[in-house]
């Protein structure tokens, strides 16, 4: 069997439509972890994905009597770019069966390069089972996205070029793992010429088919798979996929949600590219491994294998990067509800850049906080200054690690002010830098209370801030003073509609 594959792989035709993807450095990464890191850009491919390299090798070995017969294929969306742009070479018919959930720009790709899109099913396998329907009744070629010899040794001719770039100097390669075809092409090319080189699987968290399959030694069948990295979101890996996984791969690891959207900043702060998350999951690994203690100084090698996502994506992704890297922490703080509480929290935080602040006045004796600030040094970090603010008196809960608090609680954190008169609102900027927020607190001074406060740092030149102040009538004339001697643009926004219908009391 290895042999055989390794003559595949020698073979494929892949070149007729994909490039040999370059080796990148990647400097930055490299810095910070101590170690050779280099990006193999799949990315690059003319349909940014390694998948055209698999689906051209098996339709380019179709007998032209079999190939007038037409392929289909079922896709979560670069495999079915693939087959389109491969049967378009070849002047082929393509049904491509997408799931329902698959990315807008990956479906209009898809139709681009000429394929005839059916969506249909939450999940690849639905989509895979209606895909097969198809096939019987209309007669079409099934292009397998991953268990098939002739895709398998197309996705192996990565392996051979990397091989030939490095010159099998290298200690591992990180490929991303769905039903496993890449993992698989490349691990039986690799492990036949240079057996000491590493293969590494890299999988999501929540879509763990191969992980799990490899660990009960035989293939298993995951209930569900989480979405984020749609590329990958297989539930049963291939029959010989899984053969060949057993036989070449090292090892698998598992990666979060938040550590993938880390890597997609990595890679765009070293190459400048964006990255889709499964694309990603080769260097959220890679840190990983090298986080666990492996020998610094090693030559590494992540497939960034694609770049097809939709835009409105890198709201979440930027959102979740600091948390995932380590370099943002989350904490729910209770304070006394008394003036001077905010501007002596953020004393005893020190000089940590805050991030976020969210708080709403909920009754005379004690506040909640939800803020979150940058650190360094992770969750060591985090516990220090978690130890400092409660030996200030003030109570600590880290939700740094919290999903519902990530994903739903920080952006509800407000609601009305029950019980609160003579509250006004008032939208703030100052520039943007650190210890800005601490210097604006202490411009507001103490002798008002704050009954109301979101801030969240969005890396622009000025920060943002939204105030309830609680100002008796007496005092206005003062506080409206006050305002104008502080330098700070303001607009009042206590008769705003918005505020109205959600904030006030």
């Amino acid at each position: 069997m290895s042999d055989d594959y390794l003559q595949r792989i020698l073979k494929a035709r892949v070149y007729d439509v994909a490039i040999e993807s370059p080796l990148h450095a990647a400097p930055r990464l490299s810095r910070r972890l101590g170690a050779d890191i280099r990006l193999k850009r799949e990315d690059l491919q003319p349909i940014f994905s390694f998948k055209l390299r698999g689906a051209y090798n098996k339709i380019a070995h179709l007998s032209a009597a079999v190939a007038a017969r037409g392929v289909i294929s079922a896709s979560a969306g670069n495999h079915a770019q693939g087959v389109a742009l491969a049967a378009r070479h070849r002047g082929l018919r393509a049904v491509i069966v997408m799931p329902v959930t698959t990315p807008a720009i990956k479906v209009q790709a898809v139709a681009d390069l000429g394929g005839e899109v059916v969506l249909h099913g939450d999940f690849y396998d639905a989509a895979f089972e209606h895909a097969l329907v198809l096939a019987r009744t209309q007669g079409l070629v099934f292009v397998h996205p991953f268990d098939d010899a002739d895709v398998i040794a197309g996705q192996g001719t990565i392996g051979m070029e990397i091989v030939h770039q490095t010159g099998g100097e290298l200690d591992a390669i990180f490929v991303p793992v769905g039903g496993g075809g890449l993992i698989a092409g490349i691990a039986a090319f690799v492990k036949q010429v240079y057996p000491r080189v590493r293969i590494i699987g890299v999988e999501p968290e929540d879509a763990a088919a191969m992980y799990e399959s490899l660990r009960a030694g035989q293939r298993v069948t995951l209930e569900r798979v989480g979405l984020f990295a749609d590329g990958v979101a297989v539930r049963r890996v291939g029959e010989e996929t899984f053969a060949l996984a057993r036989r070449y791969v090292d090892e698998v690891l598992l990666v979060s949600t938040d550590q993938i959207c880390a890597a997609i900043q990595d890679v765009f702060e070293d190459t400048r590219a964006i990255l889709e998350p499964a694309g990603a999951l080769s260097v959220a690994g890679l840190k990983q491994y090298l986080a666990r203690g492996a020998p610094a100084g090693q030559r590494l090698v992540a497939i960034c294998s694609g770049a097809n996502m939709n835009f409105d994506r890198l709201r979440y992704i930027a959102e979740r990067a600091d948390l995932g890297a380590g370099r943002e922490s989350l904490l729910a703080v209770e304070i006394p509800e008394q003036p001077g509480s905010f501007l002596r929290f953020c004393e005893t935080l020190g000089q940590h850049s805050i991030t976020e602040f969210n708080y709403r006045y909920q009754g005379a004796e004690r506040a909640r906080l939800f803020v979150g600030f940058s650190v360094g040094s992770g969750q060591e970090e985090c516990a220090t200054v978690s130890a400092r603010l409660q030996a200030a008196g003030f109570g600590v809960i880290d939700m740094s690690a919290n999903e519902m608090a990530k994903l739903h609680v920080r952006f509800m954190v407000g609601g009305l002010g029950t019980g609160l008169s003579d509250e006004l609102l008032y939208r703030f900027e100052f520039p943007e830098r650190p210890g800005a927020l601490l210097s604006f607190l202490q411009a507001i001074g103490t002798r008002w209370n704050i009954t109301l406060f979101h801030y969240r740092n969005h890396g622009s030149d000025s920060g943002r801030v939204l105030a309830g102040i609680q100002v008796h009538k007496p005092e206005r004339e003062q506080f409206l003073l006050h305002l104008k001697e502080l330098g700070f643009p303001y607009t009042e926004e206590t008769d705003n509609p918005a505020y109205r219908s959600f904030l006030a009391g």
